[in-house]
């Protein structure tokens, strides 16, 4: 079996071995954390950090998690909520006046947070995500495809750019330098919004699904996907829709130094499955780890209120949001584009996160479900 580094409670054996047997299979690296309390019974790594399996995988690996992102986001957003200068039921105008052109006067903060804005497509240039006053002017311009908290469609690209200036319009400062200073920096997490050069030595590049190379592209971009967004998904296209111009994103985007450096707060962060967990933890503690106080318990609560449940006209397939994080039964967290995910269970006080450099076809991509329920298989013990 593969070599898998780090530490683990013996309850929870299940959780490297499930790792070690998806390196097996052929996955190049990974890691996985579980914290129960706010502290790590899981913190697991192994593989490598490049395709050709030459450069061993380190405790302090970096890795994009793409829209794992969306919960740090969410997070700023809650933050400022907790603080009283943020109203999840404001027009979005009132603290970014030139957002209520084109229809969009009764978009409120929540439905930016549950996407239900009506804006799922990114539709500039590639490169123009690596420019926040330029993405953030063509979001304001763009009109809803929908009215408005009345139907959900996943904002993959957008969300991060609509949240975020929100949060810069208060704060004054971008999204990246409000959560490292409030968030990451008080817990001593490694995770990066907009990833600086003295950490490039510890990236491990993403490595497409066997078979694919580069251009292997992000599914949430694909036509059937705009399609869906358009009312099309049921064969009933609407003549009144905007035109199609979906921009589709390409691994070889992802892995560029210009994504790294960018803030695109909707998939561009940087950590690893420590940090990611410690970070998320703040969810299943009432807001404080390790002694440091982010939300209030009424904060978290907040996270978990339902903005939005039915079919999610992007994806095409049934969807739970709450206030910047996906829903399911009583946990809640988001995946990202190749594998990451980030799950959390406050009734157990559990947060699990995976991250990992390999992608696979997502219709075959089981690894976070299956080592959620090998970490349940520990919480068992630890009730025992």
């Amino acid at each position: 079996m593969a070599d898998i580094h780090g530490s683990y409670d013996e309850l929870f054996t299940a959780v490297p071995a499930l790792l070690s047997t998806l390196l097996d299979e052929g996955d190049a690296g990974g890691a996985v954390a579980v914290f129960v309390d706010g502290k790590p019974v899981v913190d697991v790594w192994g593989g490598f950090v490049d395709a050709g399996r030459s450069v061993p995988w380190e405790r302090d690996t970096l890795v994009g998690v793409y829209s794992v992102t969306k919960t740090m986001t969410a997070l700023c957003a809650l933050v400022l909520v907790d603080r009283g200068e943020l109203d999840p039921e404001a027009p979005v105008s009132r603290y970014w006046p030139e957002f209520a052109e084109a229809g969009k006067e009764r978009v409120l903060v929540r439905h930016l947070l549950a996407h239900t804005a009506g804006l799922p497509d990114w539709e500039g240039p590639v490169a123009e995500l690596y420019d926040w006053a330029a993405a953030t002017a063509r979001l304001a311009g763009q009109a809803p495809r929908w009215e408005p908290g009345t139907a959900a469609g996943y904002h993959s690209l957008t969300q991060g750019f609509l949240v975020g200036e929100v949060v810069r319009r208060i704060t004054g400062r971008g999204l990246g330098e409000f959560f490292a200073a409030e968030v990451a920096g008080p817990l001593g997490a490694d995770f990066h919004i907009g990833l600086g050069a003295e950490h490039d030595g510890r990236v491990a590049l993403t490595v497409p699904p066997p078979g694919k190379d580069e251009n292997y592209a992000a599914g949430a971009a694909s036509s059937e996907a705009a399609d869906a967004a358009n009312g099309e998904a049921d064969g009933e296209k609407d003549p009144g829709a905007p035109a199609r111009t979906a921009t589709t994103l390409r691994l070889r985007d992802g892995n560029s130094l210009a994504w790294r450096r960018a803030q695109i707060p909707a998939a561009s962060g940087y950590g690893n499955a420590r940090s990611v967990a410690l970070v998320q933890s703040l969810l299943a503690c009432g807001g404080t780890v390790g002694g440091v106080r982010v939300l209030s318990p009424e904060g978290c609560a907040r996270a978990r209120e339902v903005q939005f449940e039915g079919e999610d006209r992007v994806l095409g397939m049934p969807a739970r949001y709450g206030l910047g994080y996906g829903l399911f039964g009583n946990a809640l967290g988001w995946g990202g584009w190749g594998g990451a995910l980030v799950w959390v269970d406050p009734e157990e006080r559990m947060t699990l996160a995976y991250v990992t450099n390999q992608m696979r076809e997502p219709a075959a991509d089981n690894r976070g479900v299956e080592l959620v329920m090998a970490a349940q298989d520990g919480l068992k013990g630890l009730h025992a």
